[in-house]
This record gives structure tokens, C-alpha cells and sequence, in this order.
């Protein structure tokens, strides 16, 4: 063991390895004697701050200015949340805003972090620990509870086996009689043409010895029989029995063979985390409420999406993609590298940025600045984007003559689902508009609005169709249902944004109307995005507006 390092021994000098620690510079955190300090610090470097051992890590050290490199960060802008030195305090971009110390921060923080790390090692760890033992034993257990199960079920299986055999035994009985009286009927009709038969031979010998006779008697009493015989008898027909078997019915089956009972899980305690969304039950408002409006700065303003930490991304009809924070300001700006405009945005289970760009048939990722092609389709067109809780990506597209649309789901570059028909083989959507957000619920529902068709059309995960929505009739909607932007939120609900009637529509997991969202002075809503507390980002298409609304409890 290094003696240096061990928990026997005092505390070295890490320059010179042997003398007992006596100083600590607190900037680049390396233990001195009293020789080594006059050497550590003769490289001319400010930063230095020499305190003693015992004060050891005490100094604070602020980040330096980005803009203004020869000056420390002692605020924090409010409005940004980005440190800031006393000559960005004067500058254009932090015009307006209010600041605080960043020493006022990093002591709240201080606090919460020495709070927390008690409650880590004195509660948190120690239910962990029993958490793990008891799954770990649990799983221990596992294989023989359940092979006693299967054991009891294959029993039961053997005794319907032998039921099964004795109904079949029987009906083939059954089938035996049944071909034995066939037999009969046929074997009994046969004979009886056989006799008929065996007439017409005896008539026809006869008249051949007439027809070469010259004596006159014979020919002169001659009657002809062929009226007799040309009635020919009735034909006897006896089909074959059938089996009819009856359909299957699987619930039915179950119910007779037996039941299993559902897992049945208890929890003790349940705690979320900071960034875990909150799914406890959250009732719709009576009266949304706007919380916030950023003002994006795009033409036609078409979709936003939802990072973390209150970060949005957003596009329009333009080829840039841009990211704002809670209080409307910028943080990043992107093109795309087609330069193309990008037709729907997403963000993966990674946070990185996807996009669709339906001119040239693409989705890019773009992922620490560099953005990478996932998928490149011929023949048809990227639509709209989602990405699944499972990590997989949905996307609408449809084909470049514009009359098939459908629903593909990918894991990572490679097709795993496609789903376009029903179980008639009729399109579960149509092909003459290309404009269908989709979304996935929290069922695994997958929910896309077909502005074209006026609709909302939910699948099940194996994209059986569940239902359709077209709308909600309404005094004060005077125009058609043309839903564009969809989302859901922590209870299932869906949102859906009916622009031209300037309102959201919420609707139940089932497609049962709730209520919309009509105040807020909505003008054209159009791309959709909850947050994980259920707050609703709305895209005022025209304006270039997100609207962030408060719409449950």
C-alpha cells in the first residue's frame, strides 16, 4: 500500500511526496509543505490562493466570464439563468433583467446538497439496500413457484387431452353407423337397376330372334316394351355426413380450463425522483391559464417540442431550428444540413434533436453538433415524428404520389412495425393530405391527426384500429374539424389543435370528448408539447408564438 495514501498516515506534501502537509491551494487543490508553497506559486499564475490545510477547500472560486475573460461571474441573470459579470450586467441582452449573487445561489444549493446527502445516506441508501435483498430473494424463489404452477396447469391439460379422446372415439362411432346405413341404401338401389338390367338383356335376345324369324305369329304378337323401360328409375343421391366443427372460442376456453390469477404487487413506499414526471391524478381547470409567451421569431411557426429543464425546441417554415428556455430566450439556433426546411422535430430518450426533412425523403439526428443521417426512404416521404417510450421512433410518411399514407416504426435506422391498413384491408388513413401529427399515449395507443381527413385515428400497439374522432359539435365552431398538432399527458389524455376553430380539443384514452381549450387567446394553434408537470406548449402558427398554458391542477 502507498504510504502516502494510507488512512495510517498523516497527510504528504504532493510535490515533494515526503514533507508533512502544511498549506493547500485551494485553486488547483494540491496538499503543500511550507518549502514546495514559494514553488508552486513561482509560475507567475494569479489563480493561486494558498490557505492552510485545515481551511482547505473554504475558497470560493467563480466562473470566468465567457465574453469578458479577464472578469469573474459574481451574478446570475434571472431571466437566463447564465452567470454574469458586472459588464454583461450593462450589455443589450440583459437589458431589463434582474440578477443575484452567485454566492446567495451556491449557498441555498450548499444547504439543499448537505440536506439531501443526510437524507441519501440515513434514509434513501438504507431502504435501497432492503429494497434489493428482498427482490434479490424474491427472484431467488422465482423458477420454483412458478414450476409448481406449470405442474398443476399440465395436469390439467392431460385430463382435457383424455376428454378429448373419449368425445372422438365416440364421434367416429357415430360416423361408422352413419356409413353403414349409406352403404345399405346404396348396395339396395344397385340391385334394383341390376334386375331392370337384367331384363332389358332377356327383352332385347328376344326381339333379335323375332327380328330374324320369317314365321308370322311370333312377329305379330310382338308388344314393344321400350315405353317401359325408357322411364328410367329415380336416381338415388345420398351425400356424406359433414362435420361441423365449432369455432374456437379462446376467453371461453380459458374460463373452462381454469383461471390464472393477475400478478399482484404491493409497494411500501414510492418515492419520485426530482425529474420523475408526476403521475398522481391531476384534474382539468375550469379556466386554463397562460403562464408564458415566447415569441419565436419564425415564419409560420409549426412545431415545438419539449427537451427538459423547461428547454423547448421549435420550427417553422424556414430551414432553422431553434431552442428557448422557460423565459423566451434564445439558447441555440440550427439549419439543417440540407438546408432544407424540416418538417417535424422530436427528441429522443438522449435529448438529441430529431428531424424530418420531407423534400428529400430524410430524419437526421443531431447529436454533440454533428448531425448524422438515420434514415433516407425511395419512393416515399417523412412525415410527421415521434418517439415512443421504448426508445423507438414513429413517423408518418406518405408515398410521392401523394394517394398511400402510413405509420412506421423504426429502432434506430432499422423498420420494425408498418402499419397502413385494417383488418378489412381498407387504408386506416388517407392519402390525399400529407399533414399527420402522431403521438404516442401513455397506453401505447398511437394517436395521429389526419388534418385531411378531418379525424383523429388511434391504433393499438399491433395497429389495430380503436377509433376515430371528427370532432365535437359546437355553437361556436363554425368551421371544419382539421386537427393538426396532438400530444397526450400523464392521465392519457389527448390534446389535439383545431386551428381554424382556434382551440385544443382534450378527449379521454377512449375518444370521449372533455372540454377544450378555447380562451388564452389562441389564434391559429397549431404544433402541440406537454412538459412533465402536464403544462401545455402551444404554436401559434401565424404569430410565431409558443404559448405555455397551465390547464390541470
Amino acid at each position: 500500500m502507498d504510504p502516502r495514501t494510507s488512512a495510517q498516515d498523516v497527510h504528504r506534501c504532493d510535490h515533494c511526496e515526503t514533507a508533512i502537509v502544511h498549506s493547500y491551494c485551494d485553486f488547483c487543490h494540491v496538499n503543500l509543505c511550507k518549502p514546495c508553497v514559494v514553488d508552486h506559486i513561482s509560475d507567475g499564475y494569479d489563480k493561486h490562493k494558498i490557505v492552510p490545510f485545515q481551511e482547505r477547500r473554504s475558497t470560493l472560486i467563480y466562473p470566468n466570464c465567457g465574453k469578458h475573460p479577464q472578469k469573474n461571474c459574481e451574478l446570475q441573470c434571472r431571466e437566463c439563468s447564465s452567470f454574469v459579470c458586472s459588464s454583461c450586467m450593462a450589455s443589450d441582452q440583459h437589458k431589463g433583467h434582474s440578477f443575484v449573487e452567485v454566492t446567495e445561489v451556491y449557498k441555498t444549493k450548499k444547504d439543499i446538497i448537505e440536506k439531501d446527502t443526510k437524507e441519501y445516506e440515513k434514509l434513501i441508501s438504507p431502504k435501497y439496500e432492503q429494497i434489493v435483498l428482498d427482490l434479490e430473494n424474491q427472484l431467488a424463489n422465482l423458477d420454483g413457484g412458478y414450476e409448481k404452477l406449470t405442474t398443476t396447469m399440465s395436469k390439467q391439460g392431460e385430463q382435457w387431452h383424455k376428454e378429448i379422446d373419449i368425445v372422438i372415439n365416440k364421434m367416429k362411432t357415430e360416423i361408422s353407423e352413419i356409413k353403414d346405413k349409406h352403404r345399405d341404401i346404396l348396395q339396395k338401389h344397385l340391385d334394383e337397376i341390376k334386375q331392370i338390367q337384367s331384363l332389358i338383356k332377356q327383352t332385347l335376345l328376344a326381339i333379335k330372334e323375332i327380328k330374324n324369324s320369317t314365321e308370322l305369329a311370333p312377329t305379330i304378337k310382338y308388344s314393344s316394351k321400350i315405353r317401359d323401360f325408357s322411364k328410367l328409375p329415380p336416381k338415388v343421391k345420398v351425400s356424406l355426413p359433414t362435420f361441423i366443427p365449432k369455432p374456437i372460442e379462446r376467453e371461453k376456453l380459458y374460463s373452462l380450463f381454469g383461471q390464472i390469477t393477475p400478478l399482484s404487487t404491493a409497494t411500501k413506499e414510492n418515492v419520485l425522483s426530482p425529474n420523475q414526471p408526476n403521475a398522481s391524478v391531476r384534474e382539468l381547470l375550469d379556466e386554463p391559464e397562460l403562464v408564458a409567451t415566447i415569441q419565436t421569431g419564425h415564419k409560420d411557426l409549426r412545431c415545438v417540442t419539449y427537451i427538459n429543464d423547461d428547454k423547448i425546441w421549435t420550427s417553422g417554415w424556414n430551414n432553422e431550428i431553434k431552442c428557448f428556455n422557460a423565459y423566451g430566450s434564445l439558447q441555440q439556433t440550427i439549419v439543417t444540413k440540407s438546408g432544407e426546411m424540416p418538417y417535424d422535430i422530436a427528441v429522443d430518450v438522449d435529448r438529441d434533436l430529431l428531424y424530418s426533412v420531407r423534400t428529400v425523403g430524410t430524419v437526421s439526428k443531431l447529436k454533440n453538433g454533428q448531425t448524422e443521417e438515420l434514415i433516407r426512404l425511395q419512393g416515399w416521404r417523412p412525415g410527421n415524428l415521434c418517439v415512443t417510450s421504448t426508445g423507438d421512433l414513429l413517423t408518418t410518411m406518405f408515398s410521392d404520389d401523394y394517394t398511400q399514407s402510413k405509420v412506421v416504426r423504426y429502432s434506430g435506422s432499422t423498420e420494425k412495425q408498418t402499419i397502413q391498413f385494417d383488418d378489412e384491408g381498407k387504408p386506416l388513413y388517407s392519402g390525399k393530405s400529407y399533414t399527420k401529427f402522431i403521438t404516442e399515449n401513455r397506453n401505447h395507443d398511437i394517436c395521429v391527426a389526419e388534418c385531411g381527413a378531418g379525424a383523429v385515428v388511434v391504433v393499438n400497439l399491433d395497429g389495430k384500429l380503436r377509433w376515430r374522432y371528427t370532432g365535437h359539435p359546437s355553437d361556436a365552431k363554425i368551421k371544419p374539424f382539421k386537427p393538426r398538432g396532438i400530444t397526450t399527458d400523464s392521465q392519457s389524455r389527448i390534446l389535439t389543435a383545431d386551428g381554424d376553430n382556434h382551440c385544443i380539443h382534450i378527449l379521454d384514452q377512449n375518444g370521449q370528448f372533455l372540454c377544450d381549450i378555447d380562451n388564452c387567446d389562441l389564434e391559429y394553434p397549431y404544433g402541440l408539447c406537454v412538459d412533465n408537470n402536464d403544462n401545455l406548449f402551444v404554436c401559434e402558427y401565424h404569430k410565431g408564438y409558443v404559448k405555455k398554458i397551465k390547464y390541470v391542477n
